[in-house]
């Protein structure tokens, strides 16, 4: 599901109706808990956590000239995913990740390598959501990037 937006409130305008509040009550859980020097943006017709080109200029090695993704959240076809990079590339922080969230949720983890899908809105666990964006620094994301991505 491609959803065109320039701005996180046109993306949830767009959404369908049965996901715009569980979409911008994750929204609002990670706004709460993003560390300081993260920007909100649309990216990959997403809404997303970036590192901004005035931290980190060289932006995403990819595509340069766009700012380094670090989290970005979608409503899909069939689901709502949360996309952490951090995830992908911290072996310990995916320990954690996969350990905790048994704890906050009784069905089985939906997970690619940084893709979390929930097909059911009511089983986001957005406290675990917001402790796992608090994680990281713009920082810290740029070293782990830079030593396990770039490289």
């Amino acid at each position: 599901m491609k959803i065109e937006a320039s701005t996180p409130e046109e993306y949830l305008e767009k959404i369908p109706e049965e996901r715009k509040d569980a979409m911008t009550k994750l929204r609002s859980v990670i706004l709460e808990n993003l560390p300081e020097g993260f920007k909100e943006t649309i990216i990959y017709n997403m809404i997303g956590y970036v590192v901004p080109h005035s931290l980190y200029p060289g932006g995403y090695h990819v595509t340069p000239e766009l700012p380094l993704p670090f989290i970005n959240i979608a409503s899909q076809k069939n689901h709502i995913a949360v996309y952490h990079s951090g995830i992908y590339a911290d072996d310990t922080l995916m320990k954690w990740f996969k350990t905790e969230y048994p704890k906050h949720v009784k069905t089985k983890l939906d997970m690619g390598k940084s893709c979390i899908r929930f097909r059911n809105p009511d089983h986001i666990p957005y406290e675990l959501i917001g402790k796992l964006a608090g994680k990281m620094t713009p920082e810290e994301w740029i070293e782990l990037y830079e030593k396990n991505i770039k490289s």
